[in-house]
């Protein structure tokens, strides 16, 4: 007989756990829940949360750091469901792409505002110095 060398899928996480993990309030964690996100077992009145509900928490806590919407996390997340790793990735990379596109235009709109105030401001200073 050989040993069992895969980790056995029964650790649960308690909500409190996950939102000191994750740096979340149990507030967003149920929010998500509502959402579809992480679909946790109850044990009486308590949440309990499977290894995986932790992975997805995971996915959805980078995601909406870079900016991702919940439609979108959930469209990745689903995508594993339905039709495996590799369709997950391709679109997860489809998203990506569009998503550092935005976040390279925003960076243009703010370098252009920066230089506008920094012009505004050494005019403004030579004006107040003139002025004194």
């Amino acid at each position: 007989m050989r040993p069992n060398l895969r980790r056995p899928p029964y650790r649960t996480y308690s909500i409190t756990q996950l939102c000191r993990e994750f740096g979340v309030t149990a507030r967003a964690l149920r929010f998500y829940e509502e959402q579809g996100l992480v679909f946790p077992g109850r044990r009486d009145l308590q949440r309990v949360y499977s290894y995986k509900d932790r992975a997805r928490l995971a996915l959805v806590v980078r995601g909406r750091r870079v900016g991702l919407s919940l439609a979108q996390i959930r469209d990745i997340l689903d995508l594993y469901e339905e039709e495996g790793a590799g369709a997950q990735n391709t679109k997860a990379l489809d998203i990506f792409r569009e998503r550092i596109a935005e976040l390279e235009a925003q960076r243009k709109d703010v370098d252009e505002a920066i230089a506008t105030l920094e012009r505004a401001s050494q005019r403004l200073a030579g004006v107040g110095i003139a002025a004194e």
